[in-house]
């Protein structure tokens, strides 16, 4: 999609009353949505892309705006020790096929450089590996669902 087909988008959304605006040309997709002036003051246009032929590039207007994953949702807080954070956003998965054993568990040694999981981003399977040596103390994400970057996997003590 074309830079400046982009741009005039932006400035639709910015002269009209509307929050959201997706068009798709083939298999690109732009998709740019702002929040209400009630709810936040971050800039106002937000750009989300689906992935695109390796030979269009998509130009980023502005930085997504992340907000820190408190990975103890509920209020709990995380056990003492090293914490394992998620390198991309993805969909985490805790053993190679769902019906192989969990790579880890609770109160099992690791050593630094052992698989603790997988995170599948974009049809490729990275895996997640202890970057230091000790017991996993906690498991916090589980098989199937998705991560955010920075999101709290693991705690290694």
């Amino acid at each position: 999609m074309d830079l400046r087909k982009i741009k005039k988008l932006i400035d639709l959304l910015e002269e009209s009353n509307l929050t959201e605006i997706e068009i798709r040309e083939g298999e690109e997709s732009v998709r740019l949505s702002r929040l209400s002036k009630a709810v936040a003051a971050a800039p106002a246009p937000l750009m989300v892309t689906a992935p695109v032929a390796a030979s269009v590039p998509t130009p980023a207007l502005a930085p997504a705006q992340s907000t820190p994953v408190d990975a103890a949702k509920g209020g709990r807080e995380l056990p003492e020790g090293h914490v394992v954070r998620s390198p991309m956003v993805g969909t985490f998965y805790g053993s190679p096929n769902p019906d192989a054993p969990p790579f880890v568990k609770v109160g099992q040694t690791v050593k630094a450089g052992e698989t603790l999981g997988i995170i599948e981003a974009m049809k490729m399977f990275n895996p997640i590996e202890a970057d230091v040596s000790g017991t996993v103390q906690a498991i916090l994400v589980s098989t199937g669902r998705p991560v955010e970057f920075d999101e709290p996997m693991f705690v290694i003590a």
